[in-house]
């Protein structure tokens, strides 16, 4: 007898939310629609151990984890945001913000949610210019952070 649940579905990939908040402050930090963000990612070393007379197996351990860059793209407007809050960190280097990335439904609603810890702008890179295209201007910023959590919505808990 068949399974009476529905399946999922993929995520779409196209439909989603940034959220950058420093701390302390009551407004966001950049309010900008971007249209790429990559390197929600994170990767643990695994430490290797012989166990002496014990030819036909090693042991794996767990070891620390390393996160990837965020890099988000947005077409460039006349909010500057982004280029503040990277001259606000050269001025300050203690500086860090919170950042979300919400994975959105196709009806809005919240699917899940990447929660990113202190935040740092670390590249701020302006649009390429050329006078022979109709592109749009895109800035291009990457953030590192210390810690990334994920946070499944209220529909896949």
């Amino acid at each position: 007898m068949p399974d009476s649940k529905p399946r999922p579905y993929p995520f779409l990939a196209f439909n989603f939310a940034v959220e950058i908040h420093r701390a302390g402050e009551g407004k966001p930090l950049v309010e900008a629609a971007f249209s790429d963000v990559d390197g929600l990612e994170m990767t643990m070393d695994v430490k290797t151990i012989k166990e002496g007379g014990a030819n036909n197996r090693a042991i794996r351990v767990n070891g620390a984890v390393a996160y990837a860059n965020l890099t988000l793209k947005r077409g460039m407007t006349e909010n500057f945001d982004l280029w503040k809050w990277f001259e606000d960190s050269v001025a300050d280097p203690r500086l860090r913000a919170d950042a979300e990335v919400v994975i959105l439904g196709p009806d809005g609603s919240e699917r899940a949610r990447f929660q990113l810890s202190r935040c740092v702008p670390i590249k701020m890179k302006a649009p390429t210019l050329s006078s022979t295209g109709a592109a749009v201007a895109i800035e291009e910023l990457q953030i590192a952070y210390e810690t990334l959590k994920f946070v499944p919505g209220k529909a896949a808990a």
